[in-house]
């Protein structure tokens, strides 16, 4: 993933944190790690369910650790 990309996506994010990048997508949360050279990916829905993954399990354990701590920050929660 080139650094133009990950500004876009940045740039489109409601919340970083620690480098993961999260946008709400109706009632879905979408996740990307901004400190990978290569696409990881998560998609999760609101109550922390993983739905689909290309991100190893020790990310997968740190996105969900970060959602349950700050979910409530989501721009789109306090819009």
């Amino acid at each position: 993933m080139s650094e133009s990309e990950k500004q876009i996506i940045a740039n489109d994010a409601d919340m970083i944190v620690r480098g993961f990048a999260f946008k709400r997508k109706g009632n879905r949360i979408s996740v990307v790690n901004l400190n990978q050279n290569t696409p990881h990916a998560m998609l999760m829905a609101e109550n922390g369910m993983v739905l689909e993954s290309s991100m190893d399990p020790i990310e997968q354990v740190i996105v969900l650790e970060i959602w349950e701590n700050d979910a409530e920050f989501m721009e789109a929660a306090n819009a």
